[in-house]
């Protein structure tokens, strides 16, 4: 009896050794949701990105708003005047009178400020789309982010799943074998302890899981089904010199540094324009009608009367105590500082590139490294349970196999992510990370020029826009996120 207890014994050891041997980073099957998928959904949905959208299309209205400081300006007015006790020596004073004026003012020299002022704020709205450019890069990046870690900590989930199994199991076994005197209390002791403390990284790996998911629902506006394995990344450099080249002549936010450099140049013409003549020309016209009030003894008077002007109006500015030569000096300090600003923001960009290639191309080699460590402990896994199942191992031995293996597995699964995410970066640094860049799918593409060629010529006073409306959805009724994983791990390797 005792030698069939003994062969099911061992019989159950070798199928564990084959079992932990297995690869865990199987291929995925077609699933339901792609990256390209995602990032069109954050495209469409995400409120930072439409939010962006709408500030720069406020951005856009300050070229009209400084054109309008050039352009005609045209009034009138109208009074009505009801006198309820006359004087008395106003014996021919009208009872009632309405007076209709009106006036157009056409500014000829403003000093520059107009074209400084307009030229400053179409140098804001190129630097705005510039901005928006590295915001979208920016929430494409984070997609990325959460895309990644979905998959990441799902197979970490899975892993963990399989570890407590292959532990349970394990666990049984020495049992089994205590039973029969082949081992020590001690082995069945250990067995248990390890169990427990598999288990509560299973937990741990299940709540990193739910917070990933809750940051893909946040940035994307869907919760992740069944997330398929991210496409290889287009266009990455050979070397971080290359990508640094790419980087100083398309990354969004040099453009921008380098925007605000000619709109504060501008606003120094804007300052200087304090100290210099304004030139305006005026016509204005009025007509009373002192509606039949006038009494009829009064014969030099008219109850209607009309009258109109035109002139030329100069303003000469001669003493205003010093506040133009501040000014220009604020917005020449301006200038300077929005100078050192590009720098900084160059500097940055330059170190970001670098940084993200650093990291991309040490994740790849950790992941070389990874692999082979993996297939190293399978064997070693398998070797130590054979060697225990003929008495020259303990089950100590197996444990430490079995977490050594678990370990390899988790961090070839993050170096993946990681070196994946780290890709990104490197292309969203080089400013090559849009979504024109990336292929993404659904309709037309949000182009913030056709919102500034709209408005940027218009003048009519009334040509408001329909009222503001929310874009992004939100997730309100999307259900919280759970812990459950498919029946197979997905891969993180590129298809």
């Amino acid at each position: 009896m005792h030698d069939n207890k003994r062969k099911q014994i061992l019989s159950r050891a070798h199928w564990l050794a084959g079992l932990a041997a297995g690869s865990l980073l199987l291929p995925a099957a077609a699933q339901a949701e792609t990256l390209q998928g995602a990032l069109a959904k954050a495209y469409e949905n995400n409120p930072t990105l439409t939010g962006a959208r709408a500030g720069q299309r406020a951005n856009d209205e300050n070229v009209p708003i400084q054109k309008a400081g050039g352009l005609p300006e045209v009034g009138a007015r109208v009074d009505y005047q009801e006198n309820l006790v006359l004087p008395g020596n106003a014996f021919f004073s009208p009872k009632r009178n309405v007076n209709v004026g009106g006036q157009v003012t056409v500014p000829i020299y403003q000093g520059g400020a107009v074209r400084n002022a307009i030229k400053a704020a179409k140098f804001r709205v190129e630097a705005g789309q510039a901005d928006l450019r590295a915001t979208e890069a920016s929430i494409f990046s984070q997609t990325v982010g959460a895309y990644m870690d979905v998959i990441r900590d799902q197979a970490i989930v899975q892993l963990n799943q399989k570890n407590v199994s292959v532990l349970r199991t394990n666990l049984q076994a020495t049992s089994d074998r205590f039973e029969i005197g082949d081992l020590t209390r001690t082995d069945v002791a250990q067995s248990e302890a390890r169990l427990a403390l598999a288990e509560g990284d299973l937990r741990t790996a299940e709540s990193n899981l739910i917070a990933s998911r809750e940051s893909y629902i946040r940035l994307v506006g869907d919760a992740p089904v069944d997330l398929q394995a991210p496409p290889a990344l287009p266009n990455l450099p050979v070397t971080a010199e290359e990508a640094v080249a790419i980087a100083l002549n398309s990354n969004p936010d040099i453009d921008a540094a380098n925007q605000l450099v000619g709109a504060s140049r501008a606003d120094i013409g804007v300052a200087r324009a304090s100290r210099l003549p304004k030139l305006s020309a005026t016509t204005s016209g009025g007509y009373t009608n002192n509606l039949n009030s006038i009494p009829p003894a009064n014969t030099t008077s008219e109850n209607v009367t009309k009258s109109a002007q035109a002139g030329l109006s100069l303003t000469i500015p001669i003493f205003q105590g010093g506040r133009p030569s501040a000014q220009v000096r604020q917005a020449q300090s301006r200038s300077s500082q929005a100078i050192e600003q590009y720098v900084e923001v160059e500097r940055g960009v330059i170190a970001q590139t670098r940084g993200a290639y650093a990291a991309w191309q040490a994740n790849e080699r950790i992941i070389a490294a990874t692999q082979q460590a993996v297939s190293a402990n399978a064997l070693s896994l398998e070797g130590v349970r054979a060697e225990n199942s003929v008495g020259t191992r303990s089950i100590l031995d197996i444990l430490n196999a079995e977490q050594e293996y678990l370990n390899t597995q988790v961090q070839l699964v993050s170096a993946q992510r990681n070196s994946y995410v780290a890709a990104f970066s490197v292309l969203a640094a080089m400013g090559k990370a849009e979504a024109r860049d990336l292929g993404i799918e659904g309709g037309a593409l949000y182009d913030p020029a056709v919102n500034y060629n709209r408005v940027k010529g218009q003048i009519w006073d009334w040509a408001d826009d329909p009222a503001p409306q929310q874009v992004a959805t939100d997730t309100r009724a999307i259900p919280a996120a759970t812990a459950g994983v498919p029946a197979g791990p997905p891969s993180l390797s590129p298809q």
